[in-house]
């Protein structure tokens, strides 16, 4: 049986998370607590966090505890841990052995509370709920029961796993706990982006927005700053957190919001379609420093620490062209034509994009701020040596999100460790990204065999139930 509060004195709590996003959950958390200040500690139970999503921390206040739910978008809730076991004996056994004075003042007379009885993987009966509460009789709670405006909640967790197929008559593993806090899942329909005044084709989803921002270890005051920024949804999420942000696009026509809506049922983009309506729409507005017209390839900034996080989705050709400030045959515009001359565009290969943007970075984050991107992958090539390296900055966590059976992308999350020097540059030991769109014609290659597949298939069905048909005689 573990104890309650281990050597150092830190108390137990668990983590409830959603089952979404599964790689994602621990960086995010550990991120989190870098952003807030909070020293943590994961404890290994032995779980398979894939099949069953709940993980034992150790905290050192509940102030903490409050601080890292309250920011995490792939946890559902947390808990202070006062029991948990395999059978029902157990668990009880664990109860009756929690310290008094850790669980008196929750059981005073002029207190309120509440049993919140749920699962994973089964839906629970109500005759089910009612078992488990009655129970629970030998806790000695003297207060009174109030539903709706307890004071403290209590959560009992059944864990049945994810296998809907193998369900067991009982569970793996009962925890019971006071709840904590709930996580920030709800706030993603309110920052959803079918809601947002300005979108494009490529705007992030809101709920990976907020993960980036928490990967990023965002917090308030600090300077974020997006060099492909788009529609502006990561400095809205990390705008959220407090944080001050900022960004670059090439594309003037996004920035500004002039041309075409990408809405189905309005055809132009309206006056006030901007990135900066975006953040007042959620009042904030203060947060926004500016977005610029720029070539991501050419710094317009003087090389020295500006920003906090980088925080940003590269385009890679599948819904976005990756594009550079040039021409084909590297001409120079004559300084007399510079007032109306509009910059051509050449191709921007993945390899070239990637390196920049690490060099980019290790030049203008400070010490132990953060680069956080994305980074397309064809998942059979896929290696650790194709990460992009530089000497300035360490790797932090690598989350895969699958995109298809050969397709994926993953979030990339690189601390800066020391100081930029004159010598340091990036580098991709075994690059598959050096043609130009090299992702995206691996993409529609795999489109076209799919399509061809199926219509391989489809003919050979015809054939099938052509020669299973009758022959009528004439």
């Amino acid at each position: 049986m573990a104890a309650p509060i281990c050597s150092t004195g830190w108390r137990r709590y668990l983590l409830w998370l959603a089952h979404e996003h599964l790689e994602f959950r621990i960086p995010e958390i550990q991120s989190i607590a870098q952003a807030v200040g909070a020293h943590l500690e994961i404890c290994d139970s032995g779980y398979d966090l894939k099949s069953h999503p709940f993980v034992e921390l150790r905290l050192p206040s509940e102030e903490d505890a409050r601080k890292i739910i309250g920011r995490s978008f792939l946890s559902r809730c947390l808990l202070e841990l006062w029991g948990t076991g395999q059978t029902k004996e157990e668990l009880h056994e664990t109860l009756r052995d929690y310290p008094t004075d850790l669980s008196a003042p929750y059981m005073q007379k002029d207190t309120s509370f509440r049993y919140h009885v749920a699962a994973f993987g089964k839906t629970l009966t109500m005759k089910r709920k009612k078992d488990i509460i009655d129970a629970l009789d030998f806790l000695p709670f003297q207060g009174r029961v109030d539903l709706k405006n307890a004071e403290h909640t209590f959560y009992i967790l059944e864990d049945y796993g994810d296998d809907p197929t193998r369900t067991p008559e009982e569970p793996y593993r009962t925890f019971f706990g006071r709840w904590i806090g709930d996580g920030q899942r709800k706030l993603i329909d309110k920052y959803a982006v079918r809601k947002r005044h300005h979108i494009g084709e490529t705007s992030m989803d809101a709920g990976l927005s907020f993960v980036m921002a928490n990967m990023a270890a965002t917090k308030r005051n600090s300077v974020v700053f997006d060099p492909f920024v788009g529609t502006g949804s990561l400095l809205v999420s990390s705008a959220h957190f407090g944080s001050y942000v900022m960004g670059t696009d090439i594309d003037s026509h996004i920035v500004h919001g002039w041309g075409r809506s990408t809405r189905h049922n309005k055809k132009w983009r309206g006056e006030d379609e901007n990135i900066r309506a975006n953040l007042r729409q959620y009042g904030l507005e203060h947060r926004y420093l500016d977005v610029l017209i720029s070539d991501a390839a050419r710094s317009v900034w003087r090389p020295c620490q500006l920003f906090d996080a980088i925080v940003t989705d590269p385009p890679y050709g599948i819904r976005e062209a990756s594009q550079r400030v040039g021409t084909k045959d590297n001409n120079f515009v004559r300084e007399e034509d510079c007032d109306w001359h509009s910059p051509t565009k050449t191709a921007y290969t993945l390899s070239d994009l990637l390196t920049d943007l690490l060099n980019y970075a290790a030049q203008h984050l400070t010490v132990h701020g953060r680069l956080v991107y994305w980074l397309p992958v064809y998942r059979p090539d896929y290696t650790e040596h194709i990460l992009p390296r530089h000497p300035c900055l360490r790797l932090v966590s690598n989350c895969e999100q699958v995109l298809s059976t050969d397709i994926s992308r993953r979030l990339i999350s690189m601390e800066k460790i020391r100081e930029y020097q004159e010598s340091d540059s990036a580098e991709i030991v075994v690059n598959p990204y050096r043609e130009h769109n090299a992702i995206r014609d691996k993409y529609l290659l795999l489109a076209k065999e799919k399509k061809q597949k199926q219509r391989t298939k489809k003919d050979s069905q015809t054939k099938v139930t052509s020669s299973d048909s009758p022959i009528e005689e004439s």
